[in-house]
């Protein structure tokens, strides 16, 4: 038997204030909140995989991953953040130009600094 991992269960955010951090994916992402774990950890549903804000043990506080959250508009998804005061590093842009569709993506950041995008894949 061979192992093939191809399924993510959970991803963890290091965040230095959970309570910022949860108000912002909670109520400006919109991301559904599950739970709180004690005053160091808060769950949130991304359609079946679970992530984790994490005020993390020191062996563990180093840049994250970056989270691609799919949209179906980028550009208005976008907008939309921008007038909830989300940072960006830039405007939507083209990263690839597929035989069947254009991958758009843009960068921004969450209150505590991680780098996270939006991406959105417009048919061609």
């Amino acid at each position: 038997m061979s192992v093939s991992l191809s399924n993510i269960g959970q991803v963890a955010v290091p965040v230095k204030n959970l309570e910022r951090a949860l108000a912002f994916y909670r109520d400006v992402l919109g991301v559904p909140f599950l739970f709180k774990a004690g005053d160091r950890l808060a769950f949130f549903d991304c359609n079946g995989v679970r992530l984790m804000l994490d005020i993390p043990d020191p062996e563990f506080d180093h840049p994250n991953s970056i989270l691609y959250f799919k949209v179906g508009d980028i550009q208005a998804a976008h907008r939309e953040l921008r007038a909830k005061s989300v940072r960006f590093r830039d405007e939507p842009q083209v990263i690839a130009e597929m035989p069947d569709h254009v991958l758009w993506m843009a960068f921004f950041y969450d209150t505590e600094s991680n780098v996270m995008a939006l991406m959105a894949e417009a048919p061609r």
